[in-house]
């Protein structure tokens, strides 16, 4: 008999405009590097990075139309503390990211410790599968383990959002790094999905017309919605980047660094928290909306 609840669909992780304005705080060994960088006493404990990630969703929840958590980490402390607002969609991670030559996240397989059903009776919306994008790696390897991912989240009613990361080649050919980003565009931005998480070209700097004729040209290559990740876009610069993206096709974001990264390492963590990356968050939002307006 199966009693999961009824399928998700993407108002369940949108706001009433139907654009995204989603949270991440599902960074694992990168957290924890951002901790010592702030100078936080090393060792930094596995707590540390539970707690600020309980809080962080807790004080910023109510601001996003979703929240992306780990299972590492948070899963198990954000479902016990009712850490996430009601109007927030709960996405959990489904990525193992596996180490090597000198970095935390060299290479990511499916989470097999996630069990889809499972963590849709326990409130989750949606899946989250991390893609790193060489381009001397098999895509066939990439399209297959996409195919699965999407296949379980939809067995399980949940919404399935993939996350392709470009990175140089093993080999040492030279890295375009704008082009890597169009080329996973081109292989993946058809691959079923409900929604593709994409790197920001350039990083959010330069001229906006550079920035937006990149992103019409990643448009041009989705076949669902498409929403920009933070991870190298400065925070001051990043409502600019969501704007011409969103201009250009994008259905909005899923960020945490933008928000929350400067607030890590501080001596009060929830007052910085509610003082800084609230007000983000927030004005965040509210260009998500203008923009959903606008078309």
């Amino acid at each position: 008999m199966n009693d999961l609840p009824a399928p998700c669909s993407l108002s369940d992780i949108a706001r009433p405009s139907g654009g995204f304005a989603m949270l991440a705080v599902d960074q694992r060994e990168a957290m924890r590097l951002m901790f010592a960088a702030a100078g936080h006493p090393t060792p930094i404990a596995d707590e540390v990075l539970t707690e600020f990630k309980t809080t962080a969703a807790r004080i910023l929840s109510p601001w996003a139309s979703a929240a992306l958590v780990d299972r590492q980490f948070c899963l198990d402390r954000v479902i016990e503390t009712k850490a996430l607002d009601e109007g927030c969609g709960m996405i959990v991670a489904a990525d193992e990211f596996l180490p090597g030559n000198g970095i935390p996240v060299d290479d990511v397989r499916i989470d097999r410790a996630i069990v889809p059903a499972d963590v849709r009776r326990r409130g989750a919306k949606a899946l989250k599968l991390l893609v790193l994008w060489r381009s001397d790696e098999d895509p066939q390897a990439r399209l297959s383990m996409v195919a699965e991912f999407v296949a379980s989240c939809r067995s399980a009613g949940l919404l399935s959002i993939i996350e392709p990361v470009v990175r140089p080649p093993r080999r040492g050919a030279e890295f375009d790094r704008e082009a890597a980003i169009v080329a996973a565009a081109a292989e993946l931005g058809h691959c079923g999905a409900d929604i593709y998480k994409v790197e920001m070209p350039y990083g959010g700097k330069g001229a906006e017309a550079k920035l937006s004729d990149a992103c019409k040209r990643l448009n041009g290559h989705m076949e669902m919605p498409w929403v920009i990740l933070s991870s190298g876009v400065p925070a001051d610069i990043f409502g600019r980047s969501v704007r011409i993206a969103m201009a250009a096709g994008a259905s909005g974001f899923l960020a945490g660094r933008a928000v929350w990264a400067s607030v890590v390492g501080a001596d009060d963590v929830p007052t910085m928290l509610r003082d800084v990356s609230v007000p983000r968050l927030r004005r965040l939002g509210e260009i998500v909306d203008e923009a959903m307006a606008a078309r």
